[in-house]
């Protein structure tokens, strides 16, 4: 099985990208925590390359992350920069 994300490294993520204390789930925080999945199962496809299901998954959250992506750039263009650049993201 491939590694999943521990509770650690996501609580770090939710910390750094929220908005405000209780937050944690904005698209601001969804997509950081959808970036650091996508770069685990990556990394994971790139060791196991007959793994359908995990592609299956990665390409589920690479379309959740674009609708995300997508909701900002049409209401909030600002923010939409600050999370690709917080994101390391290229679009």
């Amino acid at each position: 099985l491939f590694m999943v994300m521990k509770k650690t490294s996501k609580k770090r993520l939710i910390t750094k990208h929220r908005m405000h204390d209780k937050d944690t789930g904005s698209p601001h925080v969804q997509v950081a925590i959808l970036t650091k999945e996508i770069d685990l199962l990556t990394k994971h496809l790139k060791e196991h390359a007959k793994d359908f299901s995990a592609r299956k998954g990665l390409l589920s959250k690479v379309a959740k992350r674009r609708t995300l992506l997508n909701y900002l750039k049409m209401n909030l263009p600002v923010e939409y920069q600050k999370v690709l650049e917080s994101n390391n993201l290229k679009r």
